[in-house]
């Protein structure tokens, strides 16, 4: 088609409304197992993304992140800080701070107390020398075994919007392609039935409001738009508009789709539009996830012992056991990534009241995820990854007192953990100061961990690019991003 008519085509009322007040359900339908725009045919198999990738033999098939929104305190949960206690209500010296950009929220404070852990540590048992582990997670000690835990991760953002923004984009700015959207474009899918990339927000029990979040951060940005996270609900229909409508029987939609599909076969022969190709895929993939997904939600045919692992909340739909079990089962199908938020985790004060819920709704549901995962051998290609946006300070915000704290923001160091394919078990990797406060060894900044998140499934990151606003764009950015080799087996 000629260039220029292929514009003008593209700017007429008809195309502008359409792709005005059709375009989020269009997207949403689009991503429908992440597949191909000619995947509709009969017979046809889940995508396998780029050609070329991997890029190497990855040892993950599919990952598994639980994104505690609002930033777990590792002061109370990992990192370890016996000083503390001697230096209970003293301000915080200058040589530890060293001048560092603080929120609106303490910026203002006369003074900068130190506020130690009220919690008791144990230090448990791994393959190396030991974790430090906070009573409030009794269930993740048991697990110390299988676990990696990064002590030095690091970021510039200090602010929840932008940090979260930059964790699962890469960027701080909105606008770009999720990393779930980029393991749907780069890798594909391994189901036809189910989308290749799947989000659930979890409910929390801290009894308090919550940092928004929003669907760019599983958005496709300037990916096509069939690679954006789909979002599984707890409520109504599991995926939007995935019911017929009263009184349309599942062959009258069969019928209804061939007829659409020879219109949109005009159409496409009159416009030559790629968009009219995908919407016929589109209706083709909702079809088939009218019978996929309920058998998905289906939770009649796991056993009572599941649900005892998972804890009793893991029957009730849209809390975080609940969904990390609806985790395992998208794993089970095939799923490429799956991403849970779980928000609450933003405690500038009532510590003692907001952190046990917040634990308790995530501690045990996440050591039956990892159990689980082993015992039916998924584990060794099954990546999961646990942790937040930031940190949290040492200092109190607000007024202390030995039975009750607050804690600001924390860019400079906090703590996750990832288990699973390719990582080494049983190990603590980096230091922090005695104030849990600077990193000291073996820092690791956003990029290198999502650098070693694409180096799991098989993806070198600097060869991962697309082309947008005359800029090969990459998860990673353009500075150095080394994987972080030391904690792969």
């Amino acid at each position: 088609m000629n260039p220029l008519h292929e514009h003008r085509l593209a700017l007429t009322r008809r195309h502008f409304f359409r792709q005005g007040g059709m375009g989020l359900g269009a997207a949403a339908l689009g991503h429908l197992l992440g597949q191909d725009a000619m995947a509709a045919a009969p017979g046809m198999k889940a995508a396998a993304g780029l050609p070329h990738l991997p890029h190497f033999a990855p040892k993950a098939k599919r990952a598994i992140y639980l994104f505690m929104s609002g930033a777990p305190s590792q002061l109370d949960m990992f990192d370890y800080k016996p000083k503390m206690a001697d230096l209970f209500d003293e301000d915080l010296p200058e040589s530890i701070r060293q001048g560092q950009r603080l929120t609106t929220m303490t910026s203002k404070q006369k003074r900068f107390p130190v506020a130690p852990s009220m919690y008791a540590f144990e230090k448990v048992a791994n393959n190396a020398d030991g974790a430090w582990i906070s009573e409030l997670l009794p269930y993740t000690k048991k697990m110390a075994k299988d676990l990696c835990i990064i002590k030095s991760m690091h970021t510039e953002a200090i602010n929840h919007d932008p940090a979260i923004t930059y964790f699962c984009t890469g960027d701080q700015l909105p606008g770009k392609a999720s990393l779930g959207a980029w393991l749907s474009y780069g890798l594909g899918s391994e189901n036809e039935n189910l989308p290749a990339f799947v989000v659930m927000n979890a409910t929390w029990s801290a009894k308090r409001d919550a940092q928004a979040i929003y669907n760019r951060l599983w958005g496709s940005g300037f990916l096509p738009s069939k690679h954006q996270g789909v979002l599984l609900r707890s409520q109504g229909d599991p995926v939007l508009f995935l019911s017929n409508p009263e009184g349309v029987e599942r062959n009258t939609r069969r019928r209804m789709l061939d007829a659409l599909e020879k219109l949109n076969r005009k159409t496409l022969e009159s416009f030559g539009d790629p968009e009219t190709q995908a919407r016929i895929a589109q209706y083709e993939m909702a079809f088939r996830m009218q019978a996929s997904v309920p058998e998905l939600t289906d939770l009649s045919q796991e056993p009572e012992r599941t649900f005892e692992a998972y804890g009793p909340d893991s029957r009730k739909p849209g809390t975080f056991a609940n969904c990390a079990l609806m985790a395992r089962r998208l794993a089970e199908r095939g799923v490429r990534f799956t991403q849970i938020f779980h928000r609450g985790w933003d405690q500038h004060g009532n510590i003692a009241g907001d952190l046990p819920l917040q634990c308790r709704d995530v501690d045990q549901a996440a050591h039956a995820l990892i159990t689980d995962l082993r015992e039916r051998g998924m584990l060794e290609d099954t990546l999961v990854v646990w942790g937040g946006e930031f940190g949290r300070t040492i200092y109190c915000q607000g007024k202390l007192t030995r039975e009750n704290y607050g804690r600001d923001h924390h860019p400079r160091n906090f703590t996750i953990w990832m288990a699973g394919a390719g990582v080494k078990p049983g190990i603590v990797y980096g230091e922090t100061d005695d104030f849990s406060y600077n990193v000291t060894e073996n820092p690791v900044h956003i990029h290198s961990f999502n650098a070693t998140l694409l180096h799991l499934l098989g993806i070198n990151h600097r060869q991962f690019t697309f082309k947008h606003q005359g800029l090969d764009q990459r998860l990673t950015g353009v500075e150095s991003a080394p994987v972080v080799k030391d904690i792969l087996l």
